[in-house]
């Protein structure tokens, strides 16, 4: 008996899935020819982004030639199918190769839609694609100084992040209102728009390109149909896709009205033998633009063929959850409201730049969407709940709230989901797959993806398969790890250990001693946070530096119009007239706007990037230093006037403020640090709302720790009374360095202490008792780390090679001259800030 022949068309993600799930089982021998438009097999379109941070061709590979030829795959490579011949059951190539078929699946997927605008077609304007694609984008980046994505969806919100990794200065230009507008609502795109903004992204909404024609300053000019137009010397059209069904259409399969290849419940097409499966089919006239759906056409079109009549694929959950540009989104169900009697839950911080919303049903016992920009921790728990149809708590809100309470806890771990909820769409994987591979031996992360795959696709459900793989290992009875990430088998705190033992200084010295690959999102800037912690090393070193985010890149607090702050240290809030004139001289010469805080400084803002060395420069020379408002540092010591004027100061606290802010400055920790100094308990400096808090009694010093300000307000918990100036230092490098070698990075240190096991009590024994037997080496760490500050805008100006980083363009020393202010108060806002008062508009030459 003859094997049966399988013809595949096409040979991306979906394809390679749908021959790898037929060719595993031993049970059927096939005869499988698989055909590619492009130069190589299949790879990972979802990771496809990695390639402009390091990853080849060969790392983002699904499969290779020597598993094909294994397996006797026979497959085709830079030849298109371009003929079915139905009558003869057989497939024309392109190069006049035929081939017959008993079966045939068409995985031919989808194609970039590129808008009929003039000019479209330019040497420098390209989709974003294949590697191929990527490969010509790299080569027009390095001819070009500005780029823009025309369309603000997913992959175009991942090109816009291919063209910042290039270097350019980086414009999203979208049609719609806000990004992202079929996967978010208004607040949600409001405030993904805000975050990647503050990255230094230009986005331009309700824009409609009309033509592309010569630009004057840059290769192109893109005229808009509002009348206005954006420079620039590249473009990446990303604005959707469409289904790749152009073969099928030829040949007389049925198309639907706006495209795509129709297929039934078990992927077959209008003609026998015949199946579509990904983003070419069709499926109750709805295409899904996802590989979690396609996998799944594929395991159904696979089963069909070998005879299995009850699978059958009847839709698939379009949730998504993703970082894009570094911000974190994620998108859950019907999200848009327009669910009958549906109503919503919304969670807005501002300040810490979080939106979320969750959407239940009218009753309110059921999860019917959820959008999530900024922190997407409960993404996991809300799919569940949806999927799994299961009931809400009783207060909804709660899983939203940064403090979610004992209830969430309680009821909505993974211990409640049942085995049959799905952990990994991508592969099928349901919580009771990952129960039987972890009975069968699976002990971490790395033996469960071998086992069953889970998380090996998008990678989306990573956290959720550790929380049930962790949950299942303690139900057998196993002490389970806290690993950091699959790059370092270690949670934070052995990683500090590792650190500090070893006298490791940078990220690749870690990989070498403890970890593996090349490191990821997570363990990179939580290693960098230690290591700067540790040893206060100069933070644009070249081992550090691509461990920064952008603030600690430039040495400056971006702002929302790209330009920075510019904030010397004035300790104690104390300063002299002449330095107070240079101040004013500074900001006078580079028009910066200009303001005293609470934390008494004085901040100047809309310096642009390559003013900044400039700027610094004069205020190094007149004796300031940095301070450090960019870094997760010690920021500001507040003070009242104390004894020296006060009539009721019973100590000097601005002398001493002035001593604290010298001793600790420059001190890198898991988050910002705050320090009050009052000289009496009448309290003008507000030292209990501090992250430490000094008050003077008659006494001594009355220290606080642990309080803060902000979205969630903590007062601080009084921690010692009566204390010398010298038992004050020692008790502070404790607590520092103490919370600095055990907090969470991003942890502030009311955070810190109410997740602390023994709370207040517990750390006074640590830090006063030395019930650990730590206090002298936390000390010595401290002295350690202040013996090695600098001023890294002092060090910066002095080295050439760290200033050609403040420029605009690489290859340019062009300003950026899309900025606009306008002027009130006497003073200058960025463009749009300022309404309803009579203002004049600054434009830059």
């Amino acid at each position: 008996m003859s094997k049966q022949r399988i013809v595949v068309v096409g040979n991306g993600m979906v394809g390679h899935k749908f021959i790898d799930t037929l060719i595993c089982d031993d049970s059927v021998d096939y005869e499988v020819v698989t055909f590619s438009e492009e130069s190589r097999l299949a790879y990972d379109r979802v990771q496809l982004s990695y390639f402009f941070s390091g990853k080849t061709a060969d790392d983002l590979a699904l499969t290779d030639a020597s598993y094909y030829e294994a397996n006797g795959i026979s497959f085709v490579l830079s030849d298109k199918v371009v003929e079915l011949d139905f009558a003869n059951k057989q497939v024309i190539t392109q190069s006049g190769r035929v081939e017959g078929y008993d079966k045939l699946v068409l995985a031919t997927g989808s194609f970039p839609f590129v808008p009929p605008i003039p000019g479209n077609d330019q040497e420098h304007c390209h989709v974003y694609r294949t590697i191929d694609d990527l490969e010509a984008i790299t080569e027009s980046g390095k001819e070009s100084k500005v780029g823009v994505v025309v369309g603000g969806g997913l992959l175009g919100l991942e090109a816009g992040n291919a063209l910042v990794n290039l270097g350019l200065e980086t414009h999203i230009v979208e049609f719609a209102p806000r990004l992202m507008a079929v996967q978010l609502d208004e607040g949600g795109g409001a405030l993904l728009r805000r975050k990647i903004e503050d990255l230094g992204v230009k986005v331009h909404t309700e824009k409609a390109t009309s033509e592309i024609v010569a630009g004057e300053f840059c290769r192109y000019r893109m005229n808009f149909a509002d009348g206005s137009f954006l420079e620039t010397d590249t473009i990446i059209f990303s604005a959707g896709i469409r289904p790749q069904d152009e073969l099928a259409r030829s040949s007389g399969l049925t198309i639907g009205a706006r495209g795509g290849i129709v297929i039934d419940n078990h992927c077959q097409t209008s003609v026998a033998d015949v199946y579509a499966i990904g983003e070419c089919a069709l499926w109750e006239n709805f295409i899904f633009g996802l590989v979690a759906p396609g996998y799944q056409m594929a395991k159904v079109a696979a089963a069909h063929i070998k005879g299995d009549l009850k699978l059958a694929f009847t839709g698939a959950d379009m949730s998504t959850k993703l970082k894009l540009l570094g911000v974190d989104v994620a998108s859950i169900g019907e999200v848009h409201g327009t669910t009958p009697g549906a109503q919503s839950y919304t969670y807005n911080d501002e300040i810490e730049q979080v939106y979320k919303r969750l959407t239940v049903s009218a009753d309110g016992k059921k999860v019917v969407g959820a959008v999530l920009v900024g922190d997407v921790e409960a993404y996991g728990t809300l799919l569940q709940l949806m999927l799994n149809d299961m009931d809400l708590p009783d207060n909804p809100a709660v899983l939203i709230l940064p403090s979610a309470g004992d209830q969430q806890a309680a009821g909505l771990g993974v211990a409640a989901l049942p085995d049959s909820a799905a952990i990994c769409s991508c592969f099928d994987v349901t919580k009771g797959d990952i129960k039987e591979a972890v009975a069968a031996g699976c002990s971490s992360m790395g033996t469960l993806k071998e086992s069953t795959k889970v998380s090996t696709g998008c990678g989306g459900c990573a956290a959720l398969a550790k929380q049930v793989l962790d949950s299942e290992l303690v139900n057998l009875g196993f002490e389970v790890k806290n690993d950091i990430c699959d790059h370092f088998a270690y949670a934070r705190h052995e990683l500090v250990d590792i650190i500090r033992v070893k006298k490791i200084k940078t990220f690749d010295q870690m990989l070498d001693s403890c970890g593996t690959g090349l490191g990821c999102e997570i363990c990179k800037p939580a290693i960098g946070s230690i290591l700067a912690s540790y040893w206060n090393d100069y933070v644009l070193a070249d081992a550090h530096i691509e461990l920064q985010d952008t603030n600690d890149i430039y040495l400056g607090n971006m702002q929302k119009d790209g330009t920075y702050s510019v904030v010397p240290r004035i300790a104690g809030g104390e300063i002299t007239p002449d330095k107070l004139i240079v101040l004013g001289q500074v900001a006078k010469e580079f028009d910066l706007y200009t303001k005293l805080t609470g934390g008494q400084r004085v901040d100047m803002f809309g310096a642009q990037l390559h003013e900044l060395p400039l700027i610094w420069k004069k205020l190094i020379d007149a004796g300031f230093e940095t301070g450090h408002a960019y870094g997760k540092s010690l920021r500001t010591v507040k003070s009242c006037v104390g004894s020296t004027w006060c009539r009721y100061g019973l100590k000097d606290s601005v002398a001493f403020a002035i001593d604290i802010e010298n001793r600790y400055k420059g001190l890198r920790s898991p988050h910002k640090i705050k320090f009050g100094v009052s000289g009496c308990t009448r309290e003008c400096a507000e030292a209990q709302t501090k992250d430490i808090g000094l008050i003077a009694t008659d006494k001594g010093w009355n220290m606080y720790v642990c309080g803060n300000g902000g979205m969630r307000p903590r007062h601080g918990d009084l921690f010692a009374v009566d204390l010398t100036d010298e038992m004050l230092q020692k008790y502070t490098d404790r607590f520092l360095m103490f919370y600095i070698r055990t907090a969470d990075r991003l942890q502030r240190t009311s955070v810190w202490l109410e997740n602390l096991e023994g709370g207040l009590d517990y750390l006074k024994e640590v830090i006063i008792d030395d019930k650990l037997n730590i206090a002298a080496e936390l000390e010595a760490e401290m002295a350690a780390n202040i013996k090695n500050y600098q001023c890294e805008w002092k060090t910066t100006i002095e080295n050439p090679e760290k200033l050609k980083r403040f420029k605009h363009f690489a290859n340019s020393d062009a300003v950026d001259k899309s900025l606009a202010f306008i002027t009130a108060r006497e003073q200058r806002f960025p463009l749009s800030q300022v309404a309803d008062k009579p203002i004049e508009i600054i434009e830059l030459t």
